[in-house]
């Protein structure tokens, strides 16, 4: 064979690789859709099948005429819609024409339900149909994150190597070459040369290996019909993330996006993003939250808990190391430093330096010797020499930033430095403010200053769309809801309980003492006697008789302890505030693998940050907070991406009692809460709502419960 003929054969080789994997996976892309379409049928029908049949005349404005389809006995737009134009037609009154318009409002009601259903895999009920689809995106997902790159190559690869190979086969043989004309044989030399380079580049890198890996982790069978359940079970996370990539609706782009305006959506939607140093594969919002990181440079990112911010943040460190930068910095409260080095370990190939404890100088001097992501604390960072002579982190990734609202503070201070000394900054928090426009008004003062003129008080009465456009520049958020419409359902449950003698009898003395935190806590106060406790101990035997892991969380500690004491030694924690992180880290994981179910305890401000407690499908609160968002973020730690089954939020309550008065307090600022960081359409705001201290509304409810204790009427309002 000639040199020329070797080189073809290589070249033929090379394609054919190719075009078995990009066949094979188009099968294994089409297999899911093909699951897939008959559960989103199903789910579509069911909902139709609510819709009733009137609802036809809004699609058309009321021309529709359907007296003669209502009195033939259909009842719902379902009934229609599978009805066929034949069947309508046989109707007597209904002509060709209003068959056809019957049909065609039908239609466009499915399409928009189409566009709103979402498909959930129940572990606890798998059918066949179920089954077909988790088994479609084990394939997928099992072929690992190289699988997607792999892809791309034989895309590549396959294209260009189409076009070159026919260009090619005139020089195969001399006769050939001879009978070609003259174009044709300087075309043929041309693609020699470039066929030459193009598998010289493959085999450097190692492309056909590569790619026949991939065919072959993408055709393996599972060992037994279990396996894929159980794997996804493991990482729910990965199949509802490839699912969405395959079978997305066009109308979620919006929502993924977080609404930003068309000039911004443009600048991010042109930023490439590498995913060499990547070992996660991302959801189309999650890419777009990393690409909007990358062409803003200096932003907040304020998606809602449990929506992988910290993966975006990887994502953006890898796309910087691939760019060539080698030293990176993430800042985070305590509780989750190891939780960022493991995360960073596990979802790309970048070095975590945990800067922490004794040894942390040596730690950063090391991180700043051979480069990599330090990972330190709020705590440590104004201990940390600041970048003598060498370059400045490439990134400085600031979590649960808004730790560092207040100006004033020492944390603050040292993150306004490091802020400034970094060209790119990445703030990460579910909660950037709360009630007070200056609380975020601080924030982006730290990263795009210019933008805060724009900021006014006044939004708070103009409305979240006047603030979201003021801010979008800095500011990206997007909800669970609009974005993770494949999460089990979060079923809320307020438990009143009536006072115990002895809780009464605590309540009482507390409110005379006027004891803010007492009364608080009262219904704790004598544990054997306590109402609270009752209901918790049936709460967790329900659970534990379901195979269920519960989380208890509470703001205090000795009602942790009692809670411990009613329910004895089978319980993991409590995580608090005086509990070193690492021992932390290992109460979560024993939760997490304890085989049946379990009880983990945590105080709410511990245990309600950065930990991932997607193993609990039960979540009880000991008492109302006084802070939406401590119950938000608590919740949000087993309610997030990856929970496969449906999360029971059980709230503890005692009638005529503080509690009540905290639950209004919490809806009121829901709401405003709601009119900024959770874009809601209809909540308002007023100056004066934004600007309530909770010392303030502490000593307010104690007078109240004074004057109604003691049989004297309430001020109103």
């Amino acid at each position: 064979m000639t040199r020329v003929g070797e080189l073809y054969a290589d070249g033929t080789r090379l394609y054919d690789a190719a075009f078995a994997l990009r066949t094979d996976h188009a099968l294994a892309v089409d297999a899911v859709r093909a699951a897939h379409a008959p559960l989103r049928d199903a789910l579509v029908a069911a909902e139709l099948g609510s819709i009733a049949l009137t609802r036809l005349k809004d699609v058309t404005e009321g021309r529709l005429r359907l007296a003669a389809v209502e009195g033939a006995g259909f009842g719902s737009v379902r009934e229609v819609y599978e009805a066929g134009r034949h069947q309508l037609r046989l109707i007597p009154g209904v002509g060709a024409q209003t068959a056809d318009q019957v049909l065609a409002a039908a239609r466009q009601i499915a399409r928009a339900v189409g566009e709103t259903v979402s498909v959930r895999i129940d572990v606890d009920h798998p059918e066949p149909a179920t089954a077909a689809l988790v088994g479609a995106l084990y394939r997928l997902v099992e072929a690992g994150p190289e699988l997607p790159r792999a892809v791309a190559a034989a895309e590549r690869y396959e294209k260009r190597l189409g076009e070159l190979l026919p260009a090619v086969r005139p020089a195969t043989g001399r006769l050939r070459l001879a009978l070609a004309g003259r174009a044709r044989r300087e075309a043929a030399r041309t693609a020699v040369t470039e066929l030459t380079a193009l598998t010289a580049e493959a085999a450097e890198a190692g492309v056909a290996l590569h790619l026949a890996q991939a065919t072959a982790d993408l055709l393996r069978e599972p060992a037994s019909e279990i396996e894929p359940w159980v794997d996804f079970e493991v990482r729910s996370a990965e199949y509802y993330s490839l699912l969405a990539e395959i079978c997305a609706h066009p109308s979620d782009t919006a929502a993924a996006e977080g609404f930003v305006p068309s000039d911004v959506a443009e600048q991010v939607h042109a930023q490439p993003l590498d995913d060499t140093h990547r070992r996660v594969s991302l959801r189309g919002y999650q890419a777009f939250g990393a690409r909007f990181a990358l062409a803003r440079r200096r932003v907040v990112l304020g998606d809602e808990m449990g929506l992988g911010k910290t993966v975006q943040a990887i994502a953006v460190l890898a796309h910087l190391a691939a760019e060539g930068h080698a030293h990176f910095l993430v800042v985070c409260p305590a509780g989750v430093l190891i939780n960022w080095t493991r995360e960073i370990r596990a979802r790309s190939t970048l070095r975590a330096v945990p800067v922490h404890g004794p040894d942390r100088r040596d730690a950063y001097a090391e991180w700043r010797e051979r480069g990599g992501v330090a990972v330190t604390t709020f705590d440590v960072l104004h201990t940390l020499p600041e970048p003598d002579g060498g370059p400045p982190p490439g990134l400085l990734v600031v979590d649960e930033a808004h730790y560092v609202k207040n100006p004033e503070t020492r944390r603050a201070r040292s993150v306004a430095v490091w802020t400034g000394l970094c060209d790119r900054v990445l703030f990460l928090t579910g909660t950037p403010m709360e009630n007070r426009v200056e609380e975020f008004r601080a924030l982006v003062r730290c990263l795009q200053p210019d933008l805060v003129p724009a900021i006014h008080d006044s939004y708070a009465v103009a409305g979240p769309q006047v603030f979201r456009k003021a801010v979008a520049p800095a500011y990206l958020r997007r909800n669970q809801k609009d974005v993770l419409t494949e999460l089990p359902a979060l079923i809320h449950v307020d438990e009143w309980e009536e006072f115990s003698t002895a809780d009464e009898d605590a309540y009482r003395a507390a409110v005379a003492a006027g004891n803010f935190m007492a009364m608080r806590r009262a219904a704790y106060a004598d544990p054997a006697k306590s109402a609270k406790l009752q209901r918790l101990r049936e709460l967790v035997g329900e659970a534990a008789d379901n195979g269920l892991k519960t989380v208890v969380f509470s703001y205090f500690r000795d009602v942790l302890t009692a809670v411990r004491g009613v329910l004895g030694d089978t319980v993991f924690g409590p995580i608090a505030g005086d509990v070193p992180v690492v021992q932390r880290q290992r109460f979560v994981d024993d939760f997490t693998a304890a085989e049946g179910p379990a009880v983990l305890l945590c105080q709410i401000e511990s245990g309600g940050v950065g930990l991932n407690l997607q193993a609990a499908s039960v979540v009880v609160l000991c008492e109302p907070q006084t802070k939406p968002t401590l119950e938000h973020q608590a919740v949000a730690r087993a309610h997030r991406m990856g929970q496969v089954r449906a999360v029971q939020v059980h709230r503890l309550l005692a009638t005529d009692s503080v509690d009540g008065r905290l639950l209004r307090i919490l809806e009121n600022k829901t709401r405003l809460f709601d009119a900024y960081a959770r874009r809601s359409d209809t909540a308002e705001a007023t100056p004066d709502a934004v600007d309530v201290s909770d010392d303030n509304l502490a000593r307010r409810i104690v007078e109240e419960e004074q004057r109604r204790l003691a049989g004297r009427p309430q001020d109103a309002g």
